[in-house]
């Protein structure tokens, strides 16, 4: 059985996928699973992923029934994995060649560790900006609250970059299994939420071993008007969703502001100029609203330190 499944849902990637199946074909730690989950795009994705896979064994090429969108089919890659740990990696992206390799030589050094967040680098065009965000650390839940708090709402939602016991991720799913629609827009965000509530110990490294490719066609940085209506409903579908699990279950403080923090990711984590539409165009589909956090007396201090931050009144109105 191989240690690491490394999951690729692709839909009309013809540009980059080569280079992103190369980038894992070519890890300098072979004993990898490669899953290619061909979410019926129109190009030829997949017709390259197959070429690929008859000369790699390690590559299996999954076929949705329909387009089912980025959340359902990494969930579909994760229960074809064979692996104890799961990497995603978006087709238009790459790994450095020795990250499994990384990633072995931290789980073999601490059997415990359920999550790996690695640095990441950013690429566009021929400009590559090399991540300086992360030290090397262990932390339980509490404590990465605690970091994440500690370092003005450090939150990078995104599933990319990490590594995470499959086990961990099954169970998430398991709490998400009543959610039908497709969802295309801060789905990582939603999920990540769910993984760290069955996280006993995350590491934290300082590595860069991703590469985040923003091509100029990319859905985050389309304007359309329409995508943009949609990206919105999508955002308050999945902010509801979190705010009525915080509602109806007794979660630890720390997790109730780490659960805060995301969403303001979700609600202001956009370029400038799309803000500027979102306020333009379609206003009257934002949802504010304030978490009500449980406040449990022997974390007065700590919430007091950070109270200004997280109830800024600029994120709420």
């Amino acid at each position: 059985m191989s240690q690491i499944s490394i999951i690729l849902p692709t839909y009309n990637v013809e540009k980059y996928i080569a280079r992103a199946l190369e980038s894992c074909i070519n890890q300098t730690f072979k004993d990898i699973e490669i899953i290619v989950v061909d979410d019926c795009g129109s190009d030829k994705s997949v017709d390259i992923a197959k070429e690929y896979a008859s000369k790699d064994d390690r590559i299996k090429i999954i076929h949705n029934e329909e387009n089912l969108g980025t959340f359902a089919s990494r969930n579909i890659g994760v229960l074809n994995a064979k692996s104890d740990f799961i990497m995603f990696l978006d087709p238009d992206d790459y790994l450095e060649l020795n990250a499994c390799e990384e990633c072995v030589k931290i789980l073999n050094k601490n059997g415990k560790i359920d999550l790996i967040w690695f640095d990441f680098l950013y690429r566009s065009n021929n400009t590559v900006v090399k991540n300086k965000i992360l030290q090397d650390n262990i932390f339980s839940i509490n404590e990465y609250c605690r970091y994440v708090i500690s370092h003005d709402g450090l939150c990078y939602w995104t599933l990319c970059s990490k590594i995470i016991k499959k086990e961990i991720y099954t169970k998430a799913m398991t709490l998400l299994e009543y959610i039908k629609t497709k969802l295309t827009m801060a789905e990582d965000a939603l999920m990540y939420f769910f993984i760290i509530q069955h996280c006993k110990n995350i590491q934290t490294s300082s590595l860069n071993i991703y590469y985040y490719y923003q091509n100029s066609t990319g859905s985050m940085l389309t304007n359309n008007k329409e995508r943009i209506q949609n990206y919105i409903k999508q955002e308050t579908q999945i902010i509801k969703i979190m705010n009525n699990y915080l509602k109806n279950n007794k979660l630890d403080t720390l997790l109730c502001i780490f659960l805060t923090i995301l969403i303001q990711n979700i609600k202001f984590g956009q370029n400038e100029r799309k803000i500027q539409l979102y306020k333009k165009n379609y206003l009257t589909y934002l949802v504010y609203f304030k978490l009500p956090l449980k406040i449990n007396r022997k974390r007065i201090i700590l919430l007091k330190k950070y109270l200004k931050f997280i109830f800024n009144k600029k994120f709420y109105q």
